[in-house]
């Protein structure tokens, strides 16, 4: 089943200056307004700055993210662990990677509590995958960590700015049907990597969308106006028979209209992606 979702904190004025974040003031206020924007889901934030306020560390907060996920019909289906920009799986001390680790396997339980289907894990910017002996050590991490996901039953996502091919060689170590890609439109165009190149190495593999635009070096903007190849991406899903989610991760709009930008957001997908998949 197709569902359309948005990044934690959209709905809502960034907070704290931050672009994207755990919103420790105003997260339990998304549900309804991702149900005003015609949402099915959110996908949750789980990261250093919003660490100590985030319902999924208690199983007190657990219970009203459930709570208000049925009041409203919008589900959680995800998390994006953010907390691993802050804290990155690559270049560190072994102690603090077996502290990252733990830390990991802590938010594994936690989805399989709430029952999410997802983690994606990044590794782009701080947290990119530059050379042969990052590349290995993130084999051993996910070897490590793939046999916990199996038993909770959540699926690890990678969403990573290495080349298509190289993507590719990474997923290749690993059929695990646990693991698979996180499609990024926005760091794709940024990076210049063509669709085509990409369906083409790992498509089969792909389990999740985030959907933004952005210019070919540069920055987030609005959809439709960036050096994203829209078409050519919908045709790759096409070619792999895609149907999981989109979640918005688009630029921001005007602070305050959040759910009408969101709402003209969500249109671009369906029309694009879907209605005419």
């Amino acid at each position: 089943m197709t569902r359309i979702g948005i990044m934690e904190g959209r709905l809502f004025p960034p907070e704290a200056g931050r672009f994207q974040c755990f919103p420790r003031e105003h997260w339990a206020d998304e549900f309804e307004l991702a149900a005003q924007a015609g949402l099915d889901c959110i996908e949750w934030i789980y990261d250093l700055y919003g660490a100590d306020a985030n319902p999924m560390a208690t199983e007190d907060g657990i219970e009203q993210m459930k709570s208000l996920s049925k009041q409203y019909n919008v589900q959680i289906l995800s998390v994006c662990a953010d907390f691993f920009m802050d804290k990155p799986l690559v270049r560190t001390s072994s102690s603090e990677m077996a502290n990252r680790l733990a830390t990991f396997e802590w938010l594994l339980g936690r989805c399989q509590m709430l029952g999410m289907n997802r983690i994606v894990v990044p590794f782009v910017d701080a947290s990119r995958i530059d050379t042969d002996e990052e590349f290995d050590s993130v084999c051993a991490t996910l070897a490590h960590l793939l046999p916990i996901a199996e038993k909770t039953g959540v699926e690890l996502h990678l969403e990573t700015s290495l080349s298509p091919k190289r993507f590719a060689k990474l997923l290749a170590q690993f059929p695990d049907p646990m693991l698979k890609a996180n499609y990024d439109s926005g760091n794709s165009s940024s990076l210049g990597y063509k669709p085509e190149e990409e369906f083409s190495a790992y498509g089969t593999r792909i389990g999740s969308i985030h959907i933004k635009d952005r210019v070919l070096g540069g920055s987030t903007v609005p959809l439709g106006s960036g050096d994203a190849d829209f078409q050519a991406l919908a045709e790759g899903l096409k070619s792999v028979v895609y149907a999981g989610d989109f979640i918005l991760q688009v630029a921001r709009g005007v602070p305050g209209d959040e759910v009408n930008w969101t709402r003209q957001n969500r249109e671009f997908v369906l029309k694009n992606f879907i209605e005419n998949g």
